[in-house]
């Protein structure tokens, strides 16, 4: 069965928040192109108007479908960026994920994009993780029960929330291994040629 899965974006949305977990979600597919099997997941773009989304670092996108287009999803992820400080503020943002958020099985965040999922109510009381510079505002919200530091991503329940950029790759690929094993998602690893190596990591 296809997966639905819808990846929010909005003005000031953090690009590599979404571009990342876009890679794993469609090389997913392209892996099972590859083996001659059918798609696994069928990912969209989902923004509340139609027109091009200008994102944190002027990169733009155009939304596949508008909110009120959008059908059930299987999954749900929202990025981060300095977009979720306003739109933590857009209550029909927020209704709409709170919606969606009932009939998912999996609700996802990266980065600040864990301030829409406690405001709109799935990760209200519970453990989430969001960007370093993030975490002590979050915590002064009081919607979430906990919120980590020094983790990648952490699930509590179907809800699974990223630190900063960069780690909505790993949260990614752990979650198509929770879905289709971790022998799959290794393959969506190595074929990515994602095997972190950072430059400078050595030194004092």
């Amino acid at each position: 069965m296809t997966l639905n899965i819808g990846i929010l974006v909005f003005d000031d949305a953090e690009e590599l928040d979404f571009v990342g977990p876009w890679e794993v979600f469609t090389m997913a597919n392209e892996v099972c192109k590859h083996r001659g099997e059918p798609a696994l997941h069928d990912v969209k773009l989902v923004a509340e108007r139609a027109e091009p989304v200008r994102c944190a670092k002027d990169m733009r996108v155009i939304p596949d479908i508008t909110t009120a287009q959008c059908p059930s999803l299987d999954i749900l992820l929202i990025p981060g960026g300095f977009g979720t400080r306003r739109e933590v503020a857009n209550e029909a943002l927020l209704r709409w994920i709170a919606a969606v958020a009932r009939e998912a099985k999996w609700i996802t965040s990266v980065c600040t994009g864990a301030l829409l999922l406690t405001a709109a109510g799935p990760a209200r009381g519970r453990r989430v993780t969001t960007h370093w510079a993030f975490v002590e505002s979050l915590r002064a919200r009081g919607e979430a029960s906990e919120v980590l530091t020094n983790y990648r991503y952490v699930r509590d329940g179907n809800v699974v929330t990223a630190a900063g950029v960069s780690a909505g790759i790993d949260m990614a690929l752990w979650l198509v291994g929770a879905l289709h094993g971790p022998e799959f998602s290794r393959a969506v690893q190595r074929a990515m040629e994602y095997d972190p190596a950072p430059p400078y990591a050595g030194l004092a």
